[in-house]
């Protein structure tokens, strides 16, 4: 396997410092493709075994056809490799939607994953039509021709879907065939329905905000503003003003390191998470300095060919941090994570373009960034190394692992956040940023949806139910690297609580236990909890291995009680910090007082004052 393994290592060695070291790291990620290709038939890749929510034959199209995000963009140099490369797709393009050829994708129905696909193909045909059509006989054009344009005769849902159907309907109109104009005009008007404020969307369900509004609803967007700004000047304009304003919110998101927050559905997709700034950089617009544009491009690029993400044969596997089935959506086949090549739009622009020619510059950050829209409160420590997001009200009700992926706490770029491989004890739970509960039978609940949501400039308050007869109101206040917790409870049940803290990886690690906190210390930082109202037990629970995101075995400090029916308040202070550890080896916490009106919390002359906490009657 050693030719196998040349393609991490060179991944991993690869400085990412100028446009030909990110087009051999394309070449990197694809070769090991294009050798499976000789293989099997034109217009297919079997990648492995895993099952999706598609069958054999989408999954086989769609990890053939994800690798176009990245070819399409490469052969806009023209250069004879490149060329010869993205001819190893336009045969399967010709194979795959010839109706007489045994590599025949098929006729679509309404929802199908296929058209999804037809996207990649529509962005090659917008930048490479003398490749990608041109090149092709009239038959060929006509197969090609005919299968995309079902993309209009079959129901898509009201998401990101509809975006599909506007690249399709410019790529036909671009290569001279026809399109609708019609279906065109009403999916772009239905995504701008989705339009919240201050650049934010929201993807096709009111409280579903992640990262398919970057990679997403404004990539796709500024796709569409840089092909049709001449055809479509006030819409292409008005992409252009609202990609502006979300950069300034979104670089938040990133670590000064490269790293993002994992947060949401979809984080097999990885590098997609910086497909946003490419995009930005291929329709022109310097929503920052073109080398902090730069700079978070190639950062989270470097970030990720660190992680080994890589089988050996230097396929992309399904997970995020490492291979992972366990936190995989139903919709994540082998071929899936290819979707991340969106990030290689960069290498659609000319060499003179400023992103290639400025320098690179640090991320300038705010330690601090509410963000309404999303419904997040985002912070930075002070070295720039660890981002926290702290969140309520966000819900994705179809999702698997959704309550994990959407409704904790808080995520972490360092910690990372973990999802459950089953809900029987706390070990599968892995419950960290959370409070779980449970009535005596080992069967835990967390937070999954909120009755009331509220995000304040210190702190988020939410009110949810995890039985229809038990309320908790819950206030979370940043105070980084600590955050402060609050839970007024109001139960007919009888109650088991766990109260988790950050995951940490738990090798190499070690445990302190004091009276009410526990702390966990390890190469990167301290995960640690306090608890400030006295009852409860602290625990260092190792969760089922493959459950975190970023590390494949955790700990997670943990605070453990029963509570009778009645009212009660569970404070406790959560410390995730990274880098020289001061506060926990200088016994730094937050101060809380707490009376039967207020609550102050108080830390490094910072003071927060939350009134009225106790829960009312209705």
């Amino acid at each position: 396997m050693e030719e196998e393994k040349i393609y991490n290592e060179n991944l991993k060695n690869n400085k990412l410092k100028t446009k030909e070291d990110v087009r051999k790291a394309l070449l990197d990620i694809c070769n090991p493709l294009v050798r499976i290709m000789k293989y099997q038939k034109q217009g297919h890749l079997f990648l492995g075994t895993s099952g999706s929510c598609y069958n054999k034959n989408a999954r086989e199209a769609e990890a053939f056809l994800r690798p176009l995000w990245g070819i399409g963009p490469l052969a806009v140099s023209k250069n004879k490799e490149d060329v010869d490369l993205a001819g190893h797709f336009v045969k399967g393009l010709i194979e795959g939607t010839d109706p007489y050829s045994v590599s025949y994708w098929g006729k679509v129905n309404d929802y199908d994953q296929l058209l999804v696909e037809m996207a990649s193909i529509s962005l090659s045909l917008i930048l490479n039509k003398d490749i990608f059509w041109d090149a092709l006989n009239l038959r060929e054009q006509d197969n090609l021709y005919n299968w995309l344009i079902q993309i209009n005769e079959h129901v898509v849902p009201n998401t990101n879907w509809l975006f599909f159907r506007v690249l399709v309907n410019v790529a036909l109109k671009k290569c001279g065939r026809e399109y609708s104009e019609e279906l065109l005009l009403d999916a772009l008007n239905k995504v701008d329905s989705f339009y919240l404020s201050d650049g934010w969307y929201f993807d096709g369900y009111e409280n579903q905000i992640d990262y398919y509004i970057p990679f997403g609803m404004h990539f796709y967007g500024l796709i569409y503003a840089k092909a049709m700004e001449k055809d479509d000047p006030e819409r292409s304009s008005l992409y252009k003003e609202r990609a502006k304003v979300f950069a300034k919110d979104y670089k938040e998101w990133f670590s000064k390191d490269g790293a993002s927050i994992p947060f949401g559905r979809s984080l097999t997709y990885r590098f997609a998470q910086s497909a946003f700034w490419s995009a930005l950089a291929f329709a022109d617009i310097d929503a920052l300095p073109w080398g902090v544009i730069k700079g978070i491009v190639l950062r989270n690029l470097r970030y990720w060919f660190s992680k080994d993400i890589f089988s050996t044969d230097g396929l992309l596997t399904i997970g995020y941090g490492y291979q992972n089935l366990n936190m995989a959506e139903g919709y994540n086949a082998p071929g899936s994570p290819y979707w991340a090549l969106k990030t290689f739009l960069i290498l659609a622009l000319p060499d003179t373009h400023p992103f290639w020619t400025a320098d690179e510059e640090d991320l300038v950050f705010t330690e601090k960034s509410v963000q309404k829209s999303p419904r997040m409160i985002v912070c930075h420590d002070k070295s720039g190394k660890e981002v926290q997001a702290f969140t309520s009200g966000q819900h994705s009700h179809e999702h698997a692992h959704a309550d994990a992926k959407y409704e904790k706490f808080v995520y972490s770029t360092t910690f990372g956040f973990s999802v459950p491989k089953g809900n029987l004890m706390l070990k599968q739970g892995a419950f960290d940023s959370c409070l779980a509960l449970a009535e005596g039978d080992n069967h835990y609940r967390t937070r999954y949806g909120c009755e009331s949501y509220s995000i304040e400039e210190n702190y988020i308050e939410s009110l949810w139910k995890p039985w229809r007869d038990v309320e908790i109101k819950t206030f979370i206040v940043p105070l980084t690297p600590w955050h402060v917790r609050i839970h007024v409870i109001k139960t007919n049940r009888e109650l088991d609580t766990a109260e988790g803290g950050f995951s940490a990886p738990c090798s190499n690690g070690k445990e302190y236990l004091f009276d009410g906190s526990g702390f966990y210390e390890f190469d990167e930082g301290v995960s640690g909890i306090v608890d400030y109202t006295g009852n409860r037990k602290v625990e260092f629970i190792g969760a089922e291995p493959n459950t975190n995101l970023i590390y494949e075995r955790t700990v997670i400090p943990t605070l453990t009680s029963k509570i009778n029916a009645g009212e009660h308040i569970l404070v406790s202070a959560v410390l995730g910090e990274v880098g020289d550890k001061e506060y926990f080896k200088m016994h730094k916490r937050p101060n809380i007082k707490i009376d039967s009106d207020n609550i102050k919390i108080s830390f490094e002359g910072k003071e927060i004052l939350i009134k009225g906490y106790v829960l009312k009657e209705n």
